[in-house]
C-alpha cells in the first residue's frame, strides 16, 4: 500500500500547482455545452474520492462488502462545481485526496484485502488494496484530460 500512497501524495503536491496556474477562465471552459470544463473534471475526481474515501472505511468494518455506488454526471451537477471557484475545487480535491492518503496509512494490513461492491447494477467485489491502485489509474487517467500527455496511463 505504501507505493500506492506515495504515489497519490506526489501527484496532489504536483498537480495542484499545475491546475492553480490556470486562469479562472481557462479552468472553466466547456470545450462544448456537453462535456466537462476543466474545473469539471477535477470536480468529479472529488467526487470520486469522496465515495472511494467512504468504501476504504466502511469495507473494514463491516461485515459483508458494502455497496457504494457512484453516479457521475449527477454528482458533478448537484455540487455545482461550474460555478464555484477555481481555487476552492482544487482544494477540496487536495484535501479530500490527502484524508485518503491517511485512512491508507492508518489502515491495518490485514484490512487490504476486504471488499467492497463498486457495481451499480451487478455484484462487483473489489479489494480495498486492488480500489487503491485502481483509484491512481483513474485520477491519472482524467488530469490527462486536463493536462493532456502528464501520464502514460491506460484506464479502461
Amino acid at each position: 500500500m505504501n507505493p500506492t500512497i506515495t504515489e497519490l501524495l506526489a501527484i496532489l503536491a504536483e498537480y495542484s500547482k499545475k491546475f492553480d496556474a490556470f486562469s479562472e477562465e481557462e479552468f472553466s471552459a466547456k470545450p462544448n455545452p456537453a462535456k466537462w470544463s476543466k474545473k469539471e473534471v477535477l470536480g468529479h475526481l472529488i467526487d470520486s474520492a469522496q465515495n472511494n474515501l467512504r468504501r476504504f472505511i466502511v469495507a473494514q468494518y463491516e461485515s459483508a462488502p458494502p455497496k457504494i455506488t457512484y453516479d457521475q454526471d449527477f454528482w458533478v451537477a448537484a455540487n455545482g462545481y461550474q460555478n464555484r471557484s477555481k481555487a476552492d475545487v482544487i482544494r477540496l480535491w487536495k484535501l479530500t485526496n490527502e484524508s485518503i492518503a491517511s485512512v491508507l496509512k492508518n489502515m491495518e494490513p490485514k484490512n487490504f484485502t476486504k471488499q467492497a461492491d463498486t457495481g451499480k447494477t451487478a455484484v462487483e467485489l473489489r479489494t480495498i488494496e486492488w480500489l487503491a491502485a485502481d483509484y491512481n489509474k483513474h485520477m491519472k487517467h482524467h488530469i490527462n484530460q486536463i493536462i493532456p500527455g502528464s501520464f502514460d496511463v491506460i484506464y479502461k
